[in-house]
């Protein structure tokens, strides 16, 4: 009956969020408090337990790029950098996006995905308003490529960090086994790009001859802020590429940057908060309370469990199993929570294997399921929440069927990539 109740909340609130028949955070606050009411989250402890509740890295990790983000946005670096990059690309729609993508997907491996968007997002705005073209198409196809490049590395994408953890992969596991099917898919995403938004690259002849005659220089507003912004948000990029080293959280690392960049920008705090999304991170916060629900009440792992016994000794239909099952699963509650709960049953399904060669193999497919499950919806990843809530925010709302219409075709395509993958080369 609780599994029946969790089910039946979950879809109606997914419902809602997907139709956008009532606003998203009032949605998965309601929800979350309904799951709450009826004792079907894991009372306290939704507070307290990543596997059970609010990912408070994931909020934190946020939290802390935001205002990094809030504070670089007062140098005029944003514009500077659209204003190079729609000169660069001499205005054309189609080469700014493959520019900007590049960007995203060669940043991804080794900042988080989250934390690229974040960066990437407020300068494809503006170059877009720049140049007179919407910027939904280049901001989704930037998610998508964020999402598939972030696969790449163990700290590219968050499951990596999860499956890291479970199955004792390195930096170079990662490196060696994801990179090549990642590079194949980003390839074949940039081709696909062209026929997926063939009809937003069209561009403004005047607007483009604007542009070219505006000096990117101009648009730094305060160059002694740049510096030490840039100071700061290196020493983070560090700290991030370094977090397994220093055995420090993401979460830290990005709030220690945020409270320096607070320091040395010299600017008032309550200018700096309201550049902060609090409805991005309210809705993360609902969203992992009804996944918990979900968790709490054992639909996920039912979910896996089954799929896991009809496969048998079969580890080759396992592997199917990971990459397609995860990809759906995954597209519905967010890929972190999901990564959470099903990596201990994964583990169990490698500790039959016959030999460690299998076993791993079953951990890439799984891990490249995760992650190009990030594409499938408008809820599926991290990523893809954040750049909503900035578009919306600047005035170039994307619906969420907006969104999954291109982010599905993108996980279908890649999924069935990454299983012949894992069919060529490990089994």
């Amino acid at each position: 009956m609780a599994a029946a109740l969790a089910v039946a909340i979950f879809v109606v609130a997914f419902f809602f969020i997907a139709t956008e028949k009532a606003d998203k955070v009032k949605t998965v606050l309601i929800a979350s408090g309904a799951m709450a009411v009826l004792g079907l989250i894991p009372g306290e402890e939704v507070f307290y337990s990543a596997h059970e509740g609010i990912d408070w890295n994931v909020i934190f990790l946020l939290l802390g790029m935001m205002i990094i983000v809030g504070v670089i946005k007062q140098t005029g670096l944003f514009d500077y950098l659209a204003i190079w990059s729609a000169k660069r690309s001499r205005g054309k729609p189609f080469r700014l996006m493959v520019m900007l993508m590049f960007i995203t997907a060669v940043a991804s491996p080794f900042l988080d995905n989250v934390t690229i968007i974040m960066l990437v997002a407020p300068v494809t705005i503006v170059v877009c308003r720049r140049l007179g073209l919407p910027a939904a198409p280049f901001l989704i196809a930037e998610v998508l490529a964020a999402n598939i490049g972030g696969a790449a590395t163990l700290i590219g994408d968050p499951p990596n960090i999860i499956i890291a953890s479970r199955a004792g992969l390195t930096f170079m596991d990662f490196i060696v086994h994801m990179t090549p099917i990642v590079v194949v898919t980003f390839v074949l995403f940039v081709a696909l790009t062209r026929v997926l938004f063939r009809s937003a690259l069209h561009g403004d002849p005047e607007s483009v001859d604007a542009v070219m005659a505006l000096q990117e220089k101009r648009a730094i507003r305060d160059p002694k802020l740049l510096v030490r912004s840039l100071i700061v948000l290196t020493g983070v990029v560090v700290g991030f590429c370094l977090h397994s080293v220093l055995h420090v959280a993401p979460s830290v690392i990005a709030l220690v940057g945020a409270g320096t960049m607070v320091l040395v920008s010299g600017l008032d705090i309550g200018d700096i908060l309201q550049e902060v999304e609090w409805a991005t991170l309210v809705f993360f916060m609902g969203l992992f309370v009804m996944v918990a629900g979900l968790v709490h009440t054992g639909v996920i792992a039912a979910i896996g469990k089954a799929a896991i016994e009809a496969v048998g000794d079969n580890f080759f239909a396992a592997a199917t199993a990971l990459v397609f099952g995860s990809a759906l699963l995954g597209a519905f509650v967010d890929n972190i929570p999901y990564t959470a709960t099903m990596a201990p049953v994964v583990a169990d399904i490698v500790a039959t294997a016959p030999d460690p060669e299998t076993g791993q193999a079953l951990w890439w497919a799984f891990a490249l399921g995760a992650d190009f499950g990030g594409n499938g919806t408008a809820v599926a990843a991290s990523a893809n929440v954040v750049a909503l809530g900035i578009a919306a925010r600047a005035g170039q709302k994307i619906s969420f069927w907006q969104f999954t219409k291109y982010g599905a075709l993108v996980t279908v395509l890649s999924c069935f990539l990454a299983w012949g993958y894992v069919w060529i080369r490990y089994f």
